[in-house]
């Protein structure tokens, strides 16, 4: 016979990151009895400054960001804990154990997994501390930055290809730095090649850049050049979906867990996810929503309500678009 645990919470969240935070802020508006489970990483922590969100003209950082969210959970009695699960399990209907990586077994009705991506950022000297200045990730969000700017990608192989592709709707200024001479596809190659884009095979050694730049960038032959902006595009980006998938929760193609599109229900009953974990979007404004709408309904299944779950479709119904380089509109590969 089950023991019943000393204590279980109503909700646990997994990950302290954007969507997480604004989740915990909502379900601790509720008064429901919260806990976020958090390892101080993500692309959150790594990000110096937003610079597309609503309210913070001048830009924000994901690190102040973090800090003001955490503040305002605490106000509503949203309780966190320093450490990583490790390890999950489905107890019952509307129950789950969580295992930490100190030792800790937790225990909860409702999950939320807001455990994001981890980024395949190589450990060059100088690279980090610029992110978010002049150095940046997501083309969707800063590719503003770049507009008319002397703009270098670092990147590896088709990854770096089409990300120096994509930056064409910004500027025709480009230069794509493939990084341990990854290989790439002919048609990226040909479509280099017909947008004037030179490429540079060579290894990355430092990477220079003040707040506002110019940033220069190193090769380990000797080789540097100097540029205005940088975007990173090494390819192999982790979506951290794994100990959900040890649920039963199901994911998309590209490991991204698949929720109800309005609930952020997973397949899995009473388990909910928020974040880039579930979008490839990547962006912190859809975070928020994801987790504020998550907490929404996470608070109706805590209260007994019907809340529907990810229904997968069958493969015959998938469809899939095309490359992000061959977009119609500004985004053109002609010179």
């Amino acid at each position: 016979m089950e023991t019943r645990p000393e204590h279980i919470y109503e909700c646990i969240v997994v990950g302290g990151g954007i969507a997480g935070l604004q989740a915990a802020i909502q379900l601790g508006r509720y008064q429901h009895d919260i806990l976020v489970i958090d390892g101080n990483r993500g692309r959150s922590t790594l990000c110096r400054n937003y610079h597309n969100l609503l309210g913070w003209p001048d830009g924000v950082s994901g690190l102040e960001l973090r800090r003001l969210g955490r503040s305002q959970a605490l106000h509503y009695g949203v309780q966190f804990r320093s450490d990583v699960a490790v390890n999950a399990n489905r107890l019952g209907f509307a129950r789950f154990s969580l295992d930490t990586a100190t030792g800790e077994r937790l225990f909860t009705e409702t999950l939320l997994f807001a455990t994001g991506i981890t980024d395949a950022v190589p450990a060059i000297p100088g690279l980090v501390p610029a992110l978010g200045d002049t150095v940046f990730i997501c083309p969707d969000c800063d590719g503003y930055e770049a507009i008319d700017r002397k703009t270098t990608v670092l990147g590896s192989g088709d990854a770096g290809a089409a990300m120096a592709l994509e930056l064409l709707y910004f500027t025709k200024h480009l230069v794509f730095v493939n990084h341990h001479a990854e290989a790439v596809a002919d048609s990226l190659q040909k479509a280099l090649a017909n947008a004037n884009i030179p490429r540079i095979d060579g290894d990355i050694l430092q990477v220079e850049a003040g707040v506002s730049g110019p940033v220069r960038v190193t090769l380990s032959d000797g080789r540097s050049l100097e540029t205005e902006r940088c975007f990173l595009a090494f390819g192999g980006n982790q979506v951290e979906s794994e100990l959900a998938s040890s649920l039963g929760a199901q994911c998309e193609t590209k490991h991204h867990l698949a929720v109800h599109p309005r609930t952020k229900q997973t397949t899995m009953p009473n388990l909910f996810a928020a974040g880039d974990v579930v979008a490839h979007s990547e962006q912190v404004s859809i975070a928020m929503g994801d987790g504020a709408g998550a907490a929404i309904f996470i608070h109706k299944a805590l209260l007994g309500e019907h809340v529907d779950v990810c229904q997968m479709p069958s493969p015959n119904q998938v469809t899939r678009t095309s490359p992000a380089h061959a977009r119609p509109g500004r985004l053109a590969t002609e010179p």
